[in-house]
């Protein structure tokens, strides 16, 4: 077994009801940082990762990627809603122009009154298009990005140990390997030495 331990810890969560005492202050914790390859964890409080003596958070490029993904796909969302909004306005603002023009004509009554409903069940179909298209529209984008909701924890998820820290970390894994070894050892029958054979 080799003593190699790369100095990157990704932080994880566990149930309350699995917490063990943390590293440092020794206070159950359900956070614990451990190795990619799973050789060593250990638990440790939140707000230890914030202490730069212990721990410095270690960018990921592929998580940065994600987030401005994320924000140039809220743009463009909130682009097509504003877009909406001003077919509605400029929509609104010909209907009442509209309407002035057809107040400033002596027109019947019951003929003004078939208009008004026609005008309206009308506008209420182009409303509804225009609501389509919009929801459409930003399924579009959605899609094309690739993503669904962002995440909500933009706290970093992967740190890399101060160097005391990690040489801690070094000399309990070598320690660990060490006592597995004397434990075979003593466990051979070939360790000891035999009996000596031959008389006085």
């Amino acid at each position: 077994m080799s003593t190699t331990l790369p100095n990157v810890w990704h932080l994880r969560r566990v149930a309350e009801t699995a917490a063990k005492a943390c590293l440092i202050c020794h206070k159950p914790s359900s956070s614990v940082m451990i190795t990619p390859n799973n050789k060593d964890f250990f638990y440790v409080c939140p707000i230890h990762l914030q202490d730069r003596h212990f721990c410095s958070p270690i960018i990921d490029a592929e998580e940065e990627a994600a987030k401005k993904k994320a924000e140039v796909m809220a743009r463009e969302i909130e682009k097509v809603k504003q877009e909406y909004e001003e077919k509605q306005k400029r929509k609104k603002e010909k209907a009442k122009v509209k309407k002035d023009k057809d107040e400033s004509k002596e027109d019947s009554k019951d003929s003004k009154d078939s208009k008004d409903s026609k005008d309206e069940a009308a506008k209420g179909d182009a409303d509804k298009k225009d609501e389509k298209e919009r929801d459409e529209k930003i399924e579009a984008i959605k899609k094309a990005q690739g993503m669904g909701t962002p995440a909500a924890d933009d706290s970093p998820r992967i740190f890399a140990l101060h160097k005391n820290f990690y040489q801690m970390r070094i000399d309990r894994m070598r320690n660990m390997e060490a006592a597995k070894r004397n434990r075979q050892r003593l466990q051979d029958p070939s360790y000891f030495p035999s009996v000596p054979s031959g008389g006085l």
